[in-house]
């Protein structure tokens, strides 16, 4: 059973930065597109970074400059360093994985910024 473990979301102040962490198990991890979601409460989950199994990445263009996301295979584990963070940021964020088959998500952790 493939299971998506997310961590290291909290409240931050405008400016701060945050690290996520997801550890994936049951799984072949270096076989998998990892990506981050968010959702704010009342919108729609939107796609906010992800990176292919040759580590091509790609960003929603609010978040340019500002996110990077990073995998360690050995570790089972895709990040996503968060710096420069704004109120808009505010979500749970969701860590995702799909190895051409099945599609995984993880349970969501919740990012608060504050102005």
């Amino acid at each position: 059973q493939v299971q998506l473990v997310e961590s290291g979301g909290g409240s931050v102040q405008a400016g701060g930065s945050l690290r996520l962490s997801c550890v994936a198990t049951g799984t072949i991890f270096s076989k998998n597109y990892m990506a981050w979601y968010r959702q704010a409460p009342g919108k729609q989950r939107e796609l906010v970074a992800g990176i292919t199994t040759g580590r091509s990445t790609n960003y929603v263009d609010s978040v340019k400059g500002r996110f990077t996301i990073s995998r360690d295979n050995a570790k089972n584990t895709v990040y996503l360093q968060m710096n420069s963070l704004k109120p808009e940021d505010t979500a749970a964020y969701y860590c995702y994985a799909d190895d051409g088959h099945l599609e995984v998500w993880g349970q969501g952790t919740l990012v608060t910024v504050s102005s």
